[in-house]
């Protein structure tokens, strides 16, 4: 543990300690009325941080070279939750999606582990195939079928924003590869047809995209969401309202312990704590860079850029979706959002990029 990065260790747990501070504000009163407990929510997230932490240990105790060795195998696992999942009675649906395994009173969305796997498996795939990555046939191609059979697979569920982020990540991991980039033009014209032609055959994604183009359209129903998230930010005082005080968790914003917990944050501690938690991100993120470009293993080098590129993507496409910039997608956010699986899957990203770190 001496040898690891502990300026990157320290900010990832101040800012998950904050964020089941933050859980806990936002959906005590809520959950005092659904389930009689207003502890509810955090005492899940505060579990599930516990079990974090202790993987963070092991991870960085453990051989990286065990992951770049049995990444086909956890790939495949990743495959098979995939399509349980989908199968009545096993997956569980929420709002709207069957993209949950039950477990108790806990909740495990398996989307969020083919990410990581998809990282890891991509990551030696470069590593293992640098030479032919300007082959298109014998190099990409067949990386970007496995990509595009776990994006069916997701959107089956259908979770848009989750399968989003992996695709984006995965190409921009792919891209610093060096192939040709006249294949990437090609593939962004692509992906720029088939994410229009998602969101005309789905009636709740035009109302979503309506939304966000004049939300007080429909206030009362595809508006309500970005509206109730804006007037939480939109008085936001230099120090906020203080903690606890927020008024939008009164049943005004839905469940904003999730993917809207940052428009609490804002509500409570005003620009000095929106500063304070995007230095936090900032720090993470400048030193995960920092040690994916200190590698000169390829498989270490692509490994920890993928896993750091994804967490800064998914921080700035939700910060993104609560402050009405782009439409709604339903992206966590990392480290601060309820949920256990998006929280383990963060502090997972970090453990193995600590472990990482011990190689400078």
């Amino acid at each position: 543990m001496k040898k690891i990065d502990k300026v990157l260790l320290l900010s990832t747990i101040i800012l998950i300690i904050f964020g089941v501070i933050m859980v806990y504000s936002s959906s005590n009163i809520w959950a005092e009325y659904k389930y009689n407990d207003p502890y509810k929510f955090v005492k899940s997230q505060a579990i599930f941080f516990l079990i974090g932490l202790f993987i963070i240990y092991i991870l960085t105790k453990l051989d990286i070279s065990i992951f770049e060795k049995y990444s086909n195998k956890l790939l495949l696992v990743c495959f098979i939750l995939l399509i349980l999942v989908l199968i009545p009675g096993i997956g569980k649906v929420r709002n709207g999606s069957r993209s949950w395994f039950g477990i108790g009173p806990l909740g495990i969305q398996p989307s969020e582990f083919s990410k990581l796997g998809l990282i890891i498996y991509t990551s030696k795939y470069l590593s293992h195939n640098n030479k032919n990555i300007k082959n298109i046939k014998k190099g990409l191609l067949p990386l970007f079928f496995i990509i595009c059979l776990f994006f069916l697979l997701i959107m089956l569920e259908p979770d848009f924003g989750t399968a989003m982020v992996i695709i984006l990540t995965l190409i921009v991991l792919i891209f610093v590869s060096g192939p040709n980039l006249s294949f990437f033009l090609k593939i962004g014209l692509l992906g720029l047809i088939g994410i229009t032609i998602l969101i005309v055959i789905a009636p709740y994604r035009l109302k979503r995209i309506t939304a966000y183009l004049n939300p007080w359209s429909d206030p009362l129903g595809s508006g309500f969401q970005i509206i109730q998230s804006l007037y939480a930010i939109g008085p936001s005082s230099l120090l906020g309202t203080g903690f606890g005080n927020s008024i939008q968790k009164n049943f005004y914003l839905p469940e904003p312990q999730t993917d809207f917990i940052f428009s609490i944050i804002a509500e409570e501690f005003g620009i000095l704590g929106v500063t304070l938690v995007l230095s936090l991100f900032c720090i993470i993120f400048y030193r995960s860079i920092k040690i994916s470009l200190s590698q000169n293993d390829l498989f270490k080098k692509y490994l920890s850029f993928g896993l750091s590129f994804g967490l800064i993507l998914q921080v700035i496409l939700n910060i993104l979706v609560v402050t009405g910039t782009i439409p709604t997608t339903g992206i966590t956010l990392p480290f601060l959002s309820y949920g256990g699986s998006s929280l383990l899957i963060s502090m997972i990203s970090v453990g193995l990029i600590l472990n990482i770190s011990k190689d400078k």
